[in-house]
């Protein structure tokens, strides 16, 4: 990464180069330093954006949002300003990996949420091909951020996109009115008393770089370089515990279908039914743990470049551009190396107190990154087909037993057997075969993830009240505006994630789009003690008919600091680009978008697979009692489900929510609490389908108990429940003697279904109780801080495709102790998250997160 270094040198140097030669330019227009002996009080005239796209009051926003500034973030126990995210009131946050973290409000959480939109200054930070960003991989550091505003619950009638759970838009400082050069250092270590591995170090470097060099132009640079060890994950609990159970064989390493969570090459598609002296076994390949077949080592790079120009006093031209490259795990249906992944944007606004008009393009390239089960399973492979290898096994446990060895030691006899020249994790061989795989851009014999995308936009709005007159909205009451958006996904289809479905044109570029618009009406009344609004946004996709989405508010404040709110409003998401079109072979599971033109005559010829392995298991079951194959069959195919599924429609949500906001003992002490009630129609999950190899009725039973006789597909479909989603949370904020704040929340969400039956694999995977107490405050003794936080969840249900299961409820304490070297502008910050080092689960599937202790010292030069 010595590449990365000199690059960020020489912005530094060109940077400091401007920031010296402006100096004898322009006169400095640093703010005075503020007092920071104490906290500042909070103010009623506080001012957020994103609630209504417009600066409005905090305390009047029409639906809940939570604004988290640079101070709260400075005060923070948590190591970034994103990790802070997870204490903020209504937020889940689930860790796949060191390097990104993922945001979640509302229920329905995943390691790729295509329902919470992330913004960074108004701008859509996602990665393309997966329709949501990977955690801060491409936002901003904590040198730059000014702060967050977030959105727990729909915001689909402004922004349509994916904001159908939430919303946060990352705000960053402005060259203008926060100048200077910053240097971070941040120092850590991790996996203290880890039983996978020693103590390892992490290490984050960034600067910052802002100057106006006249009063019209100013830049800044911004560049964060991280490296450390990642979190590990090697779960073996057996996911396969109940498959030879009725043979007395329990689950774990001794079963001989043993499929441990963090392992890979064992799964359904890699086991096989064999009959073994007179019963049948369920029997899976050796497979390799997680740890064998990637490297934890992670490296991140992120860098960002920002211009501005006034062309006079209330316009702006801007001009970004942001650069991340990352090495770190990642995880969706399956977890993934990212390696040499790249994601690049450039973005250009001109904005004024009229009309803001902004476009930007996103592109993505993941590199030589892989898939960590196909390496798995393809290094057996490798060395040694299925075929082979089960009739090895029947070869060695028949020897075994007929020179008198037990069951549960013949079992382990032909696994020996079997095994015989199997690649050895650590051996050359080892890594020359998942080097080779991590190369073959197909998952039935490969690993490699190669995708190529990129993601165009373009939006405007505009103030109508302002454009009719500066005065119009004071002499009405009325608050007029309009907006519109555009965005094309272009997919460069690499023959195995994507390819484009036109016959002959498989390579050909294929386009998604989606244009929309909204209008918004408010109006004050009763001296300005109750406002209304009203929204509605329509958009439009290729492959589906204009949605329609309403929000109507009300905001009621008998006085300035107390306000009651409700809303109700209506979102629509489209699929996200691989829910609609992807085409992955993975194991012998063909996984495919759900639209028809995709997954053409999947649907109608199809059995749903949890139904097939019902079946399968008890006709097994059958035969084991004495039964023969065909009898048990007959007797057993009324467990079979016809597929009901059909192809994928945008899933939609109506959300009633109501909230109080208010302030008491002169700002002291501030109360924000919530409520709301989610009803969605075609959630958008995944479903396995397998097609039989006939279509005779009578033979349908005899080809779906045989694993060879049926093709298995991975659909994107809608779910045929509604699904229900409550809850609601407190928030209190107390500042004590001028100088301590103490915060307490309480966040609740529950999900109901009309039925239980959907076979959809996309759970909930939210607590149902999160809380969050800390205590703090700047300068608290002298030039001391200090903070410390203590965050508890209840355990969940966690369903996904990767793995379903409990997570166990957890605790954490985060903890911080600081110093400001005021005359130098040093501040040293020592801390730890997870404190006590008390290893949890934030999901199933995912890693295994201890105690992170660090030093952070900021530099700042005016």
């Amino acid at each position: 990464m010595n590449k990365y270094y000199a690059l960020l040198s020489m912005m530094l140097l060109a940077g400091g180069t401007l920031f010296a030669q402006s100096k004898k330019k322009a006169k400095d227009t640093i703010a005075p330093k503020n007092d920071t002996t104490q906290i500042k009080k909070q103010e009623l005239g506080e001012v957020v954006v994103s609630a209504s796209r417009i600066s409005e009051n905090i305390l009047r926003s029409p639906v809940s949002i939570e604004k988290i500034t640079a101070v709260d973030f400075r005060r923070s126990a948590a190591p970034s300003f994103f990790d802070a995210l997870e204490n903020v009131k209504g937020v889940q946050l689930i860790t796949p990996s060191l390097g990104f973290r993922i945001i979640n409000t509302r229920g329905f959480a995943n390691t790729t949420n295509v329902r919470f939109t992330q913004l960074v200054d108004g701008i859509d930070n996602q990665a393309p091909h997966i329709g949501a960003p990977i955690g801060d991989a491409m936002g901003p550091g904590d040198l730059d951020i000014e702060s967050v505003e977030i959105i727990p619950g729909t915001a689909s009638a402004l922004y349509g996109l994916n904001a159908i759970n939430g919303l946060a838009n990352f705000i960053t400082k402005d060259p203008f009115t926060s100048q200077g050069i910053s240097i971070q250092q941040k120092t850590g270590i991790n996996h203290i008393g880890d039983s996978e591995t020693s103590a390892k170090l992490f290490s984050e470097t960034s600067f910052r770089l802002a100057r106006a060099i006249s009063k019209r132009f100013a830049f800044k640079i911004n560049g964060t370089y991280t490296t450390g060890y990642d979190w590990i994950a090697d779960n073996r609990t057996d996911l396969n515990a109940a498959a030879n159970a009725k043979l007395g064989i329990a689950g774990g390493p001794d079963n001989p279908g043993y499929d441990p969570v963090n392992g890979y090459g064992n799964e359904s598609s890699d086991r096989k039914t064999v009959t073994l002296g007179g019963k049948q076994y369920s029997i899976a390949r050796t497979g390799y743990a997680e740890k064998d077949v990637t490297s934890y080592n992670l490296h991140n790079v992120k860098v960002d470049v920002g211009l501005a120009y006034k062309i006079n006093d209330n316009t702006r031209l801007t001009y970004s551009y942001r650069f991340a490259d990352l090495d770190n795990i990642y995880q969706r249906a399956n977890r993934f190396r990212l390696s040499g992944y790249v994601l690049q944007q450039h973005a250009l606004e001109l904005k004024n107190n009229i009309y803001q008009v902004r476009a930007y393009w996103t592109s993505e390239n993941t590199g030589k990154s892989y898939n960590l089960r196909s390496a798995g399973e393809n290094i057996d492979r490798n060395y040694k087909d299925d075929n082979t290898w089960y009739a090895d096994f029947t070869k060695g446990f028949n020897t075994a037993t007929s020179a008198g060895a037990t069951v549960p030691q013949a079992l382990q006899q032909a696994r020996q057997l079997a095994d015989a020249g199997r690649y050895q994790p650590g051996t050359a061989a080892f890594k020359a075969t998942l080097d080779k795989l991590a190369d073959i851009n197909n998952w039935d014999i490969g690993s490699a993830l190669r995708v190529k995308d990129d993601m165009w936009h373009a939006e405007g709005q505009v103030d109508i009240s302002n454009a009719i007159s500066s005065t119009f909205k004071k002499q009405t009451g009325l608050e007029l505006m309009a907006g519109f958006d555009h965005r094309t996904y272009i997919i460069h289809p690499d023959g195995n994630y994507f390819i484009n479905y036109v016959k002959g044109q498989e390579y050909s570029n294929l386009d998604y789009s989606k244009t929309g618009g909204f209008v918004q009406v408010a109006k004050s009344l009763f001296d300005d003690e109750l406002k209304l609004s009203a929204t509605l946004r329509a958009d439009k996709n290729d492959y589906f008919s204009l949605k329609l989405n309403p929000r109507f508010t009300a905001v009621f404040s008998p006085m300035p600091e107390q306000n009651f709110r409700v809303s109700f409003q209506s979102g629509y998401r489209f699929p996200s680009i691989f829910e609609a079109f992807s085409n992955v072979n993975s194991g012998g599971v063909k996984r495919v978008g759900g639209l028809r033109v995709v997954s053409s005559g999947v649907f109608e010829n199809s059995y749903v697979r949890t139904s097939i392995d019902a079946f399968q298991a008890a006709v097994k079951n059958d035969f084991n009692a004495g039964m023969s194959t065909s009898a048990a069959i007959e007797k057993e195919k009324g467990l079979l489900k016809k597929n009901t599924y059909t192809y994928l429609q945008p899933e939609h949500i109506k959300s009633f929510e109501a909230g109080y906001k208010s302030l008491f003992f002169n700002g002291d002490l501030s109360v924000d609490a919530d409520f709301y009630y989610n009803r969605y129609n075609n959630f958008i999950g995944q479903i396995e389908l397998n097609v039989p190899g006939t279509t005779k009725p009578d033979s349908i039973p005899y080809y779906l108990n045989d694993k060879t006789k049926q093709a298995r597909y991975r659909v994107w479909t809608n779910s045929q429940s509604v699904v229900y989603n409550i809850g609601g949370s407190l928030g209190l904020s107390y500042r004590l003697w001028q100088k301590y704040i103490v915060t307490g929340n309480v966040s609740y969400a529950k999900l109901q279904r009309t039925a239980n039956e959907d076979a959809l694999e996309d759970g909930f995977n939210t607590p149902q109780w999160i809380t969050n107490y800390s205590f703090g405050g700047n300068h608290v003794v002298g030039n001391f801080g200090f903070n410390a936080t203590y965050k508890w969840q209840s355990g969940f249900y966690w369903q996904s495709f990767l793995v379903s299961g409990n997570v166990a409820s957890y605790g954490t304490i985060d903890a911080q102790v600081n110093y400001d070297f005021v005359k130098t502008g040093l501040n040293v910050k020592i801390g730890a998250s997870n404190l006590t080092n008390q290893y949890y689960y934030s999901f199933l599937g995912g890693p295994a997160i201890g105690g992170f202790y660090y030093t952070t010292l900021t530099l700042n030069i005016k």
